[in-house]
């Protein structure tokens, strides 16, 4: 039916087309032939609304009338013809939302099943390009994350203790709409998972690191309302693992457990990690907490290694260090290199003097302090990760000589030397006062 609407306005168009073409014919015979009847010059002005001769006679033409009504027809007809086009045209790109968006849970522990159905007229479009865009978040989140997609089905992380919320509209764009995006309205779903227990049973402070990219540490405390011997169990599950699987290294304190460490997990790296932390007790519901992890933004390297400090003859630092082991790929980590000069009586400050992905740095100092201090710690830089931990600092302090320290260094030999040799002169003459007269001296120095 659709189709049928359209090539009728199609047609109509073309038939707007060739009548609007056999005015202009007739309306240019009949200036022609107007033209001969006027005895001076004349001049026509059309498609204001009205039309009129101007002419160095009185005498007027009497096919005016005739033609003053064709150039009316004809701007009537072009108006037409332009809204029937683009009439045509608008209704040809209109599509169709998608139908049936649905979001169900497979049990993985926040990571939902979001699928929806192509609108019904997409196998119509054969010359445009359909796509879909899918956004979704949690309530109260502000920011919905996007996805631009051809596929009908996805699977995204959720923290299933607040609404899930997805959207989807269709994106169509190609030939059939002369190469612009054409969107459609968008469909709406929301998910919500049964909540047990009070707000305050949750665990609370959870906290995540991933160290030096080789193994996740996860602790908690207890919820508010956890009652004595509550048990609480973590579980995990990525893209990968065929159900979820719980922690078999807890961290415990007193027999609760408050933590866990979780190894190889590679696998997980850049993906949604979907971490669930229940608990149980005797007559008591706690609440489970659900979160979604990344374990790229979670990480934190050991500090720099084998930092080499030297001195120039220009008074300038060279600072050089080695990445830190573990598996964290060195070209993913940026390091920030500090330095401290004692003024003195004043205690040192530390200062940033660079953020970078180097390994080596040359810092001129500021002024003539005794004793600097390098330090340097490094994280995982934007190429690789949205954030990170800074690792801890390495630290390296040493004394460097003044300049009025070395001028004193060279005076000193000097004076001893000259206290010496003033020193042996007075002894002298004491000796030759203590002397008897004409008895001559047995030695220069001694007495």
């Amino acid at each position: 039916m659709s189709l049928l609407k359209n090539l009728h306005i199609s047609t109509k168009c073309q038939v707007l087309s060739r009548a609007a073409m056999r005015l202009l014919r007739s309306s240019a015979l009949q200036r022609q032939t107007g033209s001969h009847a006027l005895r001076g010059p004349a001049s026509v002005h059309a498609c204001s609304g009205t039309a009129f001769l101007t002419a160095r006679t009185s005498q007027r033409d009497p096919r005016t009338p005739a033609l003053c009504m064709a150039l009316r027809q004809l701007c009537a007809l072009s108006a037409a013809l332009v809204w029937g086009c683009v009439a045509s045209s608008s209704y040809h790109t209109a599509v169709a939302p998608p139908r049936d968006l649905q979001i169900t849970d497979p049990g993985l522990l926040g990571s939902l099943d979001i699928e929806w159905k192509p609108p019904p007229s997409v196998q119509t479009f054969n010359e445009c390009t359909v796509k879909y865009r899918f956004e979704y978040r949690n309530a109260g989140d502000r920011d919905w994350k996007v996805i631009f997609t051809r596929k009908l089905k996805f699977r995204v992380g959720f923290d299933l203790s607040r609404t899930a919320e997805a959207k989807v509209q269709t994106l169509l764009e190609g030939r059939c709409t002369n190469d612009v995006e054409v969107q459609s309205d968008w469909i709406y779903a929301t998910f919500q998972v049964p909540l047990q227990g009070k707000l305050e049973s949750e665990v609370q402070n959870f906290h995540c690191i991933y160290h030096d990219w080789e193994y996740l540490e996860c602790t908690w405390q207890p919820g508010l309302l956890a009652p004595r011997g509550v048990h609480y169990g973590l579980y995990y599950w990525y893209e990968g693992l065929d159900h979820a699987a719980q922690c078999d290294d807890y961290i415990q304190d007193h027999g609760i457990n408050i933590g866990c460490m979780l190894q190889n997990l590679s696998q997980a790296e850049y993906k949604d990690l979907s971490i669930c932390v229940n608990g149980s007790a005797a007559a008591t519901l706690l609440r489970p907490l659900y979160v979604t992890l990344r374990l790229h933004n979670l990480a934190k390297p050991s500090p720099p290694k084998q930092m080499v400090v030297s001195m120039s003859a220009s008074e300038e630092l060279h600072v050089a260090w080695s990445p830190p082991g573990g598996e964290t790929p060195p070209q993913c980590l940026e390091y920030e290199v500090q330095l401290a000069e004692d003024e003195g009586e004043a205690k040192a400050a530390w200062a940033s003097v660079s953020t970078q992905m180097e390994t080596a740095l040359t810092i001129s100092r500021a002024n003539q302090s005794r004793i600097s201090c390098v330090r340097v710690r490094g994280r995982t830089n934007i190429f690789c990760a949205d954030q990170g931990f800074w690792s801890e600092w390495t630290q390296e302090c040493f004394s460097v000589s003044r300049k009025e320290d070395k001028q004193l260094f060279i005076l000193i030999p000097v004076i001893l030397s000259l206290s010496s040799s003033l020193i042996i002169c007075i002894l002298i003459g004491q000796c030759k006062k203590r002397s008897p007269a004409g008895k001559p001296l047995h030695g220069s120095v001694g007495c």
